[in-house]
């Protein structure tokens, strides 16, 4: 009787354990890109600032020229897939994005668009598009601060506040590429109105933008040297410069802050079981200052025995995490019952 063996591997699963991504990362100021490797190394970087004052078509010129460089690198053609991470609104059942800080693309087929350039390049790859927050998501587990946890909750704090869902050690995404947004959480009834229309969202509590606005609705006044060196910088950097040198007004907008942001991960850890949130972005340079009032009033809000031990930490990748986010979300959502990328 003869024995049935396993299928040899395709060339092409074969070739994507081995071959490297390319990683498109879209933002308001740049426009960057890398091959990813197995290892979570990169290779042939390269970035152009995101063009201002022109149409959908000049931004998307910047986007091809990042592609066409890649294509120089003697490993193009080992390439095996593509992951596209994108400031948003993103909706990744259309492939589209209508990023806040990129004016000219609202609804843009960013997706098809970068697939046709690398067609044109002779690499026919397939695709993936992942908000920002997604993409930090996937990153952080991969190499990051979320590395070895089966459930993560990890967030943004920006200008913006967003975030993404790791569950059973995969990225979840949603639908449309939002679950995990975070910041649209609604933690004060009778809160302000928030930019997207609803009212009191953790977004407009806590970003950066809502930190410097209500500080200096208190009154806060930057003083000579605070923050980046800037002699008055009214920015969130400027509140946790000043907040750090023990400014009341300063301080207590990092404590709003942090309840706000404390009361959203509990109720998020309370939906779904996580075991960290990993927190990433500008205003989470502040160190301290922010996760300090975080952990504090996390006490307050997780108290069910299942989300008593949740950790927030720092997010730990920085500037890479945009890269990185994209060729680990590409990776893990484009073979959805494989495990996440080992480095």
């Amino acid at each position: 009787m003869i024995t049935p063996t396993a299928p040899s591997p395709t060339p092409r699963a074969a070739a994507a354990a081995t071959g490297p991504t390319v990683a498109i990362d879209i933002g308001g100021t740049k426009i960057a890109g890398a091959l990813v490797h197995p290892d979570g190394t990169m290779s042939a970087t390269t970035r152009r600032a995101t063009p201002r004052g022109v149409d959908a078509e000049g931004v998307m010129a910047a986007v091809a020229e990042v592609v066409a460089d890649l294509s120089e690198s003697p490993l193009w053609a080992s390439a095996v897939r593509c992951g596209i991470g994108s400031a948003g609104p993103v909706d990744t059942s259309r492939g589209t994005v209508s990023p806040v800080n990129i004016g000219a693309w609202r609804d843009f087929p960013v997706q098809e668009r970068v697939a046709a350039e690398l067609a044109a390049r002779g690499a026919e790859l397939p695709a993936v598009l992942a908000g920002d927050g997604v993409a930090m998501t996937a990153a952080e587990h991969w190499l990051g601060a979320a590395r070895g946890y089966a459930n993560a909750l990890c967030m943004v704090v920006s200008t913006g506040v967003g975030g993404g869902l790791i569950l059973n050690n995969q990225l979840h995404p949603g639908p449309t590429g939002n679950a995990g947004h975070i910041g649209h959480i609604s933690v004060a009834f009778d809160g302000e109105p928030c930019a997207c229309g609803g009212r009191g969202c953790v977004e407009s509590i806590a970003s950066g933008t809502a930190i410097a606005r209500w500080a200096l609705d208190q009154g806060w006044k930057p003083s000579a040297g605070s923050g980046r060196g800037a002699a008055h910088d009214t920015t969130a950097a400027g509140v946790a410069a000043a907040a750090a040198q023990g400014d009341p007004i300063a301080l207590a907008a990092f404590d709003r802050a942090g309840r706000a942001l404390a009361a959203a991960i509990a109720a998020s850890a309370t939906l779904v079981e996580t075991d960290i949130a990993v927190v990433g972005g500008g205003v989470a340079a502040a160190g301290d200052t922010l996760f300090g009032p975080i952990r504090s009033h996390l006490a307050q809000y997780a108290t069910l025995s299942f989300v008593r031990e949740l950790q927030v930490v720092p997010a730990t990748l920085g500037t890479h995490a945009g890269l990185i986010g994209a060729a680990a979300a590409a990776t893990m959502l484009l073979s959805p019952a494989a495990p996440a990328p080992t480095a």
